[in-house]
């Protein structure tokens, strides 16, 4: 009776949290980051008890697998952040960038090559050069180490205790974006890429995919957390992600370096190709001779949209339309800056948290998405790289998806479909967008011929 009561009570405790979080699910600024916690960070160590997180193998007999710390301190390569500080491109970079401190010294490097809290807030078991250790992602753990190993203690404790909830997609993908794009308090700037430090790429999915797992998702992880579906987080993430973007296009801070706008946020190679290749296709209402916003994220989203929300479908093409348009100098209809039109687009985007959260995205949903996202390709608007990348990482994901829920009839020839298809992309400068166009004729009739 005691055990039903108990059980009885942590999904009614699931429950309330989760609706207690639905309004907070379309808003990605509720959660602060880590980075910014005013918590005491402890130290990744306190995790690493062989009965804690510590353990080599995991356990049976637990809906944890106490094998986290174990995993990402042997196969996770956010261990290696702080060390490829010191490496000779790291020099290179602190150096072209005029630096007073060497690269694993600088606040620069340091907020996302590790966890780099305030010094007042650095517990006497906190190591830096551990890299991205536990607390970077999960939150200092000063209030919330102990009451996470109290029995009966809830997820929603927790998480007011400063927990990060990374099991929210819409606060996961403003997290890793944090780093892998930046934001207001940590960013990647055209000016460190052009001292030496490689172009971002990231694609929240892709990269929770490959990430060493180190959790186990299964009826009790839903039971305490809610439903995980890789699509919707692969989704919502490119909502995130476009978000992030147009705000910091229009940031009067992050916005604009000297004269120039802040390049970072422009497609990389409307100006890194060689002056004698013909690189300038007509889209979007952007004239040749004018850098394009980098559009690869709302790319993906407006696909997203076509299949989950056909009617608010036609207007999201026009405000991207608009946008392009006021960026490149022709102005919006409406009057408003650039600046302007790119936070009503980011604002207009919060719709779709709802949208994708409400959504089963079964077998359908999901062929539909790929014959989307094709559709972009074939119609011309991914002619630039990053949409390509973004495109090519998003059919990957889908077809598992699809592989895993029967959706595919041959999914080894998707799988030798989708190899071709990154060949296209190996080398960014010499990107093809009818060569990739072409390669995606054929994984058309694939999905097609999945069709129950």
């Amino acid at each position: 009776m005691a055990a039903t009561t108990r059980k009885l009570g942590l999904a009614l405790n699931s429950l309330l949290f989760m609706l207690c979080l639905l309004p907070l699910a379309a808003r990605a600024v509720d959660f602060p980051t880590p980075n910014v916690s005013h918590d005491m960070t402890v130290g990744s160590v306190n995790c690493a008890n062989s009965l804690c997180h510590g353990s080599v193998t995991p356990w049976k007999s637990s809906h944890v697998l106490q094998n986290e710390y174990t995993t990402w301190l042997r196969l996770d390569k956010h261990t290696q952040t702080f060390k490829v500080l010191l490496n000779d491109q790291s020099k290179r970079i602190a150096k072209n960038l005029g630096l007073d401190k060497p690269a694993h010294e600088s606040k620069i490097c340091l907020d996302c090559h590790a966890h780099n809290p305030a010094p007042a807030l650095r517990g006497e078991r906190f190591v830096q050069n551990e890299g991205v250790g536990c607390e970077a992602c999960h939150g200092p753990a000063g209030r919330w180490i102990k009451s996470h190993t109290i029995e009966g203690e809830t997820h929603a404790k927790n998480i007011a205790n400063g927990l990060y909830p990374t099991d929210q997609p819409v606060a996961q993908a403003k997290l890793c974006l944090s780093c892998h794009f930046g934001d207001q308090n940590r960013f990647v700037t055209h000016r460190i890429m052009g001292a030496g430090h490689p172009r971002i790429s990231f694609e929240l999915e892709t990269f929770s995919a490959i990430e060493p797992s180190h959790v186990q998702i299964d009826d009790d992880w839903h039971q305490r957390k809610g439903e995980y579906n890789p699509i919707k987080i692969w989704a919502i993430g490119q909502v995130v992600a476009s978000q992030q973007l147009l705000k910091t296009f229009a940031d009067p801070k992050l916005g604009h370096d000297g004269i120039f706008p802040e390049l970072v946020v422009f497609d990389c190679y409307a100006c890194h190709h060689p002056m004698s290749q013909e690189k300038w296709t007509p889209r979007l209402g952007v004239g040749p001779g004018r850098i394009r916003l980098n559009d690869s994220n709302l790319l993906m989203v407006r696909a997203i949209v076509r299949v989950l929300d056909p009617v608010s479908a036609p207007e999201l093409s026009r405000s991207i339309v608009r946008l392009h348009q006021a960026v490149s100098g022709n102005g919006d209809p409406s009057g408003k800056t650039p600046q302007e039109t790119a936070l009503a687009v980011a604002g207009s985007l919060d719709q779709y948290f709802a949208v994708i959260q409400k959504q089963k995205i079964d077998t359908p949903e999901l062929r539909r998405v790929m014959s989307a996202l094709i559709d972009e390709a074939m119609s011309g608007d991914l002619s630039d790289y990053a949409g390509a990348e973004q495109a090519y990482m998003a059919l990957a994901d889908l077809s598992l998806s699809l592989t895993k829920s029967g959706g595919l009839k041959s999914p080894k020839e998707v799988n030798r479909q989708l190899a071709d298809l990154r060949k296209t992309l190996r080398h960014d400068e010499e990107y093809q967008p009818k060569v990739f166009a072409g390669q995606l004729t054929s994984l058309r009739t694939l999905i097609t011929q999945g069709q129950m």
